[in-house]
């Protein structure tokens, strides 16, 4: 999200270019996306979405953003399942899963791996945010006593993994499963 205060209508608007850049991302594919689709697509002015949109790649960067920020909830302050206390790497494999949540959706999935590369400052303070939140959940839900390196590491694994499924190396419906092995290897519960 644009990182000025926004009034409730600007607010409004953001999220109606949010949710008509998914029907248009599933609608024309990444490659002709263009920020003009979307505002066409969300009635808005084109000029009004690059207030708050500079490119397609700072977009599909916040809508990825906002995905990951929705996602792991229903987890409790240790980072666990509100239902189940799961061994670590269980429990490292179900929040690292969390990162790779646009497996669902391949369209959305190829766009948000290749908008995240993008060189823009908004798409890397997008990607900043993504990453401390990534760590973040990761630690709190493993423990203070986990070693750096070993949340490093799995950390690396997944946006390895996001990044061979975007180039085509490996499908998305293999990320969790090789997230939970890399888990288990990591943090020796195998």
């Amino acid at each position: 999200m644009p990182r000025r205060h926004l009034s409730d209508r600007q607010a409004r608007t953001v999220d109606l270019l949010i949710e008509a850049a998914l029907i248009e991302l599933i609608a024309v594919g990444y490659p002709a996306l263009t920020v003009r689709g979307v505002a066409r697509r969300a009635g808005v002015a084109p000029a009004t979405a690059y207030t708050y949109f500079g490119s397609k790649e700072h977009l599909v960067a916040e809508v990825f953003w906002r995905r990951y920020q929705s996602q792991g909830a229903d987890r409790s302050a240790d980072g666990k399942t509100a239902t189940t206390k799961n061994e670590p790497a269980t429990t490292a494999a179900t929040v690292l899963a969390e990162f790779a949540m646009v497996a669902d959706e391949p369209e959305l999935a190829a766009a948000c791996t290749v908008a995240l590369l993008a060189d823009n400052p908004e798409v890397a303070d997008l990607r900043l945010r993504i990453g401390s939140e990534a760590r973040r959940r990761l630690e709190a839900a493993l423990g203070p006593d986990t070693n750096p390196a070993a949340i490093q590491t799995l950390l690396l694994a997944t946006s390895g993994a996001m990044l061979q499924a975007g180039t085509g190396h490996l499908s998305y419906d293999e990320i969790p499963v090789l997230l939970t092995a890399a888990a288990r290897l990591v943090l020796d519960d195998h």
